[in-house]
């Protein structure tokens, strides 16, 4: 779905950011470029993020780590 038309961003494209490495909203923001122009399309951009960042923390949560450790 588009998040803001005036510069053509979809959800897609937030979440995409965030998988290659955006960690905020500002890093989202300056590297989809959305609500960059009138700005209407900020909340809604802003919840995808958050949204898309809880996501992933609680992927990595859920991944098993070896509780034994081993000298080289």
């Amino acid at each position: 779905m588009y998040v803001c038309l005036c510069t053509g961003v979809t959800d897609g494209q937030i979440r995409e950011a965030i998988y290659e490495g955006c960690c905020s909203y500002k890093e989202v923001r300056e590297t989809t470029g959305v609500a960059s122009q009138c700005g209407k399309c900020a909340c809604l951009a802003k919840q995808v993020v958050r949204e898309t960042l809880t996501q992933l923390q609680t992927a990595q949560a859920a991944i098993p780590y070896s509780a034994e450790f081993t000298h080289a």
